[in-house]
């Protein structure tokens, strides 16, 4: 029976995101300083405030069958890809796993929004008969947990976390439980998110969350920066694949990372504002920090979650300050992506791992002027290009409305 202190590590990692088909070309891109982030040219964008998004680089239709297209929504699409590539990256279909034993976990901040719209636009114009029978399916915010856990042939559990910008790494420290806990000897864990409609960026515009800077696109998203105004929304999927490290070396398994810690907490102060002073985001840094057995000199990367809005990343920044410090290397990877809300998450998690693998911090883009508040100059954010370094633990952190903190720690294997 495995105790909670048993060793987990990752031995598979994919995603399909706004820099890249697969982890490679979206690493690649990521070091080379490319952007994702490009101005919409449909119809319906032309009178809203903010035009911008980071699609994704590779369609879904180059990669799945017609099949598999028509019957899920694009944020399951998105999932599928991320998730058979880390399934195949960890290779396992061959391990041995007993399906019994394997479990997925697949967070997402709002799901299945896409499909939701466009059959409410067809029962509008054509009448139920024309509704497609697999809507609901494609809706369901467990949809894409759903379709991962066929994918992979998941049968000890499929489960679906969803809070909101935080569901990608609510996902993973999932995942980790259910290991530490025998519940499961494999587990895809992830996040997901497709949701570039009309109505979702209406929405975030009336909030005043997204930039408006649309004559330079790749410029918008500017974590950190004087001249930030909010974040520029983003499309894709990442996972990962965790395995206890005593099975994994066991069959030979690849391993990029040990996952070591996590922790979660809620702000409970307001429904979409972070507390100014990042006391919740803290608390979760601290926990997951604690869980990992180390002190806050031992973390020398963090991720941040830094979405460039005027309030989020001061207070998370001060979060970050109070609990480790002004010595580990920060970056701000959606000054790249865009911000693929429930994806965001998984896909630092990757981030993360691949710095870590290779002693190398990607550059935070666009962050010409560090703001004036006191715990961003304190920090170390890397910018203009990315920094070679030698460390041996690295932190991800991630924030959603609701008040959602999650905080994960990935070490060298």
């Amino acid at each position: 029976m495995s105790t909670p202190t048993a060793d987990v590590v990752v031995t598979g990692l994919g995603a399909t995101t706004p820099l890249g088909g697969d982890v490679a070309s979206t690493w690649e891109a990521l070091l080379a300083g490319r952007s994702g982030v490009s101005r919409l040219t449909d119809d319906w964008a032309k009178e809203f405030p903010a035009q911008l998004v980071a699609r994704l680089s590779t369609e879904p239709s180059e990669v799945l069958d017609r099949v598999r297209i028509r019957r899920l929504d694009r944020s399951q699409q998105v999932a599928v890809i991320a998730a058979e590539e880390a399934w195949r990256d960890a290779a396992g279909a061959d391990s041995g796993v007993d399906p019994l034993r394997i479990a997925v976990v697949f967070g997402t901040g709002i799901g299945g929004a896409v499909t939701l719209l466009d059959q409410d636009d067809i029962l509008e114009a054509k009448g139920p008969k024309r509704v497609s029978p697999f809507t609901i399916p494609m809706l369901m915010p467990n949809g894409p947990a759903a379709a991962v856990g066929l994918a992979v042939g998941a049968r000890a559990g499929v489960h679906a976390p969803v809070s909101a910008c935080a569901s990608g790494a609510e996902a993973i420290r999932w995942g980790l439980d259910l290991l530490r806990l025998d519940r499961a000897d494999m587990v895809v864990v992830g996040g997901t998110e497709a949701c570039v409609h009309p109505l979702p960026m209406a929405g975030f515009s009336a909030m005043r969350a997204m930039s408006t800077r649309n004559d330079e696109p790749q410029r918008a998203s500017r974590p950190f920066d004087k001249g930030r105004d909010g974040f520029v929304l983003g499309e894709g999927a990442a996972a990962l694949v965790l395995e206890r490290a005593d099975a994994a070396k066991a069959r030979g398994a690849k391993i990029h990372a040990r996952l070591a810690g996590a922790g979660g907490t809620a702000d409970g102060y307001d429904l979409v504002a972070p507390h100014p002073e990042g006391e919740g985001a803290g608390r979760a840094i601290v926990a997951a920090i604690r869980d990992a057995g180390l002190t806050a000199a031992d973390i020398g990367h963090v991720n941040a979650h830094a979405t460039s809005t005027p309030i989020g990343d001061t207070a998370e920044a001060s979060a970050i300050h109070h609990a480790i410090g002004d010595h580990p290397l920060v970056t701000a990877t959606k000054s790249q992506t865009g911000h693929l809300l429930g994806a965001a998450g998984a896909l630092e998690s990757v981030f993360s791992i691949l710095a870590l693998r290779e002693q190398v911090v990607p550059a935070t883009a666009n962050l010409d002027d560090p703001d004036d508040d006191a715990a961003v100059q304190a920090l170390d954010i890397v910018r203009r290009e990315p920094r070679k370094a030698s460390f041996s633990a690295a932190l991800n952190d991630s924030f959603g409305f609701g008040g959602h903190n999650m905080a994960l720690v990935f070490t060298t294997a």
